[in-house]
């Protein structure tokens, strides 16, 4: 395992604590809960936040962690809800390249996670032009299931729709046509507005070999960016759910998602149930972090 001789222990891990220092739970969608002795977000709510280890956030903040991944840096980023200096930073200190290039930059800005975060009766979901889930609030968690701990084309949903059966399953069957089109239809356009862009023409050559579906589908060219459709989305605990899916936001090749009910329908009070399963599993996540 590399270690941490290359840079400054000491900087980065005051950096990390006192980037943490500055968050409360309410600007990142998360409940206050009972009185803090410290200021600032809990190690775990951190590192829940970034989909780490508390004890690997622990060890980084005390300068004696192992130099973060590329990946892990930007989940950190994400988490502490940094400007894109501090992301810069954050990479320099870590002795990582400073990421760059238009349209690789999966980095989102501030404005755009507090809209996330002022979602919390909806579940929201901010994502690149390419289905990689970059962020999700906790009633995103709840609905689709920890979504970032992924790894090369595996990171995006499209890859994962066509490759993974279980992750087909949280849609029925029925459906599956027509979100499979949707999907390649939507990466056609995002791959054209990409040029020489090599994870998106890798994503789309990784697809062709694994899933002769894509190739079939990839054939007819068609092309739709997606913005608005209606979802079935079957649940473990609450059944299947109708929701209105829409685009409400767009920057820098990110989108944020939202994902609604019909006014009075089923699907209003499953969603509620699922908030109060949410925030009982946080609640006992709490008093273990204690």
């Amino acid at each position: 395992m590399i270690t941490l001789e290359a840079m400054d222990r000491a900087v980065l891990g005051d950096f990390l604590r006192r980037r943490r220092a500055l968050l409360q739970p309410s600007d990142v969608g998360m409940p206050q809960g009972s009185r803090r002795r410290t200021p600032g977000l809990r190690r775990f709510e951190v590192a829940q936040l970034a989909v780490m280890s508390p004890d690997y956030l622990a060890r980084l903040e005390q300068g004696r962690g192992a130099v973060p991944s590329a990946a892990m840096a930007a989940a950190l980023a994400r988490a502490l809800r940094l400007s894109y200096d501090e992301r810069d930073h954050l990479f320099r200190l870590s002795g990582l390249p400073v990421p760059t290039g238009v349209g690789r930059d999966e980095h989102v800005g501030r404005a755009l996670l507090r809209l996330l975060d002022d979602l919390g009766t909806l579940p929201a979901v901010i994502a690149s032009d390419l289905n990689v889930v970059l962020a999700q609030n906790s009633l995103a968690d709840a609905l689709l299931g920890e979504q970032a701990a992924r790894r090369g084309y595996a990171r995006s949903c499209t890859y994962r729709w066509f490759t993974e059966p279980a992750f087909r399953a949280r849609q029925p069957v029925g459906d599956h046509e027509k979100e499979g089109r949707a999907q390649v239809e939507d990466l056609r356009a995002t791959v054209a507005a990409r040029p020489g862009d090599r994870f998106a023409t890798g994503l789309v050559a990784a697809l062709r070999s694994a899933s002769s579906e894509f190739e079939q589908f990839w054939t007819e060219h068609d092309v739709a960016v997606r913005r608005s459709e209606r979802k079935r989305i079957r649940h473990p605990a609450v059944g299947l759910l109708e929701l209105d899916f829409d685009v409400l936001a767009t920057t820098a090749g990110q989108r944020l998602i939202v994902y609604s009910p019909a006014p009075g329908s089923k699907a209003v009070g499953q969603l509620e149930l699922l908030a109060t399963l949410g925030r009982e599993r946080f609640a006992h996540e709490t008093e273990r972090g204690r």
